[in-house]
């Protein structure tokens, strides 16, 4: 006999369901975003030692080089892959705005680094004003704050958004089939 009240195994799908509508393109949007992040940092690393090691290119710009490619190859992964169903405007307004963006990345894991190093670093040495905290506060601290600072300005002021979708129920809906 089945009661009035559903089920949690009747109730989950619907939950879930609701969730990945309402969800799921920003799931994807950050998985996409952190996979052409991660091929970015790659590139940076292998492209500093490359130049400074092997080339012999003075550490500076090496790492300007590095950074700039890297960060050419992340424009274009995110225009044409992360944000491809974005609206398009003026490629050199868009490729302006990411650099500015991540500049503004950068300084956000440079100051955790500072605070770190300096702030923290003052009060207890020993543990702050080491190689450690250096990597900690510049590289998950300070990076997984750029990142996420990134992802929301890249999604809202670099590849903006087409226009709203139509809710359901609409007449476009009705008009379409659907």
């Amino acid at each position: 006999m089945t009661g009035d009240k559903p089920t949690p195994s009747q109730t989950r799908p619907g939950l879930v369901r609701s969730l990945i509508d309402r969800f799921g393109h920003l799931v994807r949007e950050l998985s996409k975003f952190a996979t052409v992040g991660g091929l970015a940092f790659f590139v940076d690393f292998a492209l500093f030692n490359y130049l400074a090691s092997v080339q012999h290119v003075p550490p500076l710009a090496a790492k300007t080089i590095s950074t700039v490619v890297a960060a050419t190859m992340a424009f274009l992964g995110n225009r044409f892959w992360t944000w491809r169903h974005r609206q398009r405007s003026n490629p050199a307004r868009e490729y302006a705005l990411f650099f500015f963006f991540n500049g503004v990345g950068l300084g956000i894991a440079v100051a955790c680094l500072a605070i770190s190093r300096y702030g923290l670093g003052s009060i207890w040495p020993g543990v702050f004003q080491t190689p450690l905290a250096d990597n900690i506060a510049s590289f998950l601290v300070g990076t997984g704050l750029g990142t996420l600072f990134r992802f929301w300005s890249y999604r809202r002021f670099v590849f903006v958004e087409a226009g709203t979708p139509p809710a359901p129920g609409t007449s476009h809906d009705r008009d379409s089939g659907a």
